[in-house]
């Protein structure tokens, strides 16, 4: 019988991990208030702006979205519906259809990525050497987390 002991978390880490769900916490509420700015949920704005970077079969925005292939079905439909974005064969193989966002939902994806202001602002704050050091930290939490359940930043 072995007893193993599970580590003690110091409290630098554990005010770490409070201030990493801070700012992820208000990153989301902004993100849902500029959303609400264009009529839209966090949902239909987080498809527009994976869309506005290329055209994405239905079954791999559901994995990015991380959700049923049904909802993301219903997210397209209604985002459709105003124009934002449409649904055309894929060149490569033609059975599969892609959704891909039109000239008007470019222009929203724009206007909702230039309204995120929370993240912008304080980051400008820092210098490039620390945003360089930032994201190389971030970059190793998440390659560190693949084993744990994390998507490895894919």
């Amino acid at each position: 019988m072995s007893t193993q002991k599970t580590p003690r978390i110091d409290p630098l880490t554990l005010e770490v991990v409070d201030l990493i769900g801070t700012v992820v916490a208000r990153y989301h509420e902004e993100y849902e208030e500029a959303a609400a700015e264009h009529a839209l949920t966090g949902a239909q704005a987080r498809l527009l702006s994976l869309l506005s970077l290329e055209p994405l079969p239905m079954r791999r925005l559901a994995q990015k979205l991380k959700c049923e292939p049904s909802n993301v079905t219903g997210i397209v439909d209604r985002l459709e519906v105003r124009g934002l974005v449409e649904r055309r064969p894929d060149p490569a193989d033609r059975r599969v259809k892609l959704a891909a966002v039109t000239v008007e939902g470019l222009g929203v994806a724009r206007s909702l990525r230039d309204s995120l202001r929370f993240a912008r602002e304080p980051l400008a704050g820092l210098s490039r050497e620390e945003r360089v050091t930032l994201r190389g930290l971030l970059l190793r939490m998440l390659d560190g987390s693949a084993g744990v359940g994390g998507s490895g930043g894919s």
